[in-house]
């Protein structure tokens, strides 16, 4: 059924789907709205961080406005992202903790592929097991621009402590770093 044919079923589900996302866009130009307002009152990013529930730089990488030092004017991180990519990382990042190892290679540049085995993805994931227990849930990922890529962080919840995923995609789509850090 196309879209158009589709538009004349109610309860098919995917107006759901839609009225959410509108809603999502919504609530996030909300927060940045409020965000900014908080800032301009002069609140830190700290404070800002521990009201979502995140880092300080997790909450200035997604909100922030940096301010080049040699022009004095803004940066904005977010031109020029990758189409699609938070939900690609967020999409490998389930592969991860699915063990779906395959899955997670599956779009490896030539250099990751050729240097990031299966088998040091599975040990890796099995220390991080290890330390912080099991995996519970992920956070919003948060996409900026940096050089040549497209870098999305996904804070990533598990039973004993938290870590970011961070995947970055070069312009082709390819997987150029896999990362799992320090939250």
């Amino acid at each position: 059924m196309t879209s158009t044919a589709r538009q004349g079923y109610v309860d098919d589900g995917l107006t759901a789907v839609a009225e959410a996302r509108e809603k999502a866009r919504d609530a996030d130009e909300a927060l940045r709205r409020a965000v900014d307002g908080a800032r301009a009152r002069g609140h830190t990013w700290q404070e800002i961080g521990d009201v979502l529930g995140t880092s300080r730089q997790a909450a200035f990488q997604r909100f922030g406005r940096p301010v080049d030092p040699r022009t004095g004017e803004d940066m904005d991180r977010h031109t020029d992202l990758l189409p699609g990519a938070a939900e690609r990382a967020v999409a490998l990042l389930a592969d991860l903790v699915a063990g779906r190892w395959a899955d997670v290679r599956r779009d490896f540049d030539a250099r990751m592929a050729a240097e990031l085995t299966t088998d040091q993805i599975v040990e890796v994931w099995t220390q991080v097991v290890g330390m912080i227990g099991a995996y519970e849930r992920m956070g919003a990922p948060i996409a900026l621009r940096l050089g040549e890529y497209t870098v999305v962080n996904v804070p990533l919840y598990c039973e004993a402590g938290e870590l970011t995923g961070r995947v970055s995609f070069g312009d082709d789509g390819s997987v150029g770093g896999l990362f799992l850090l320090p939250a």
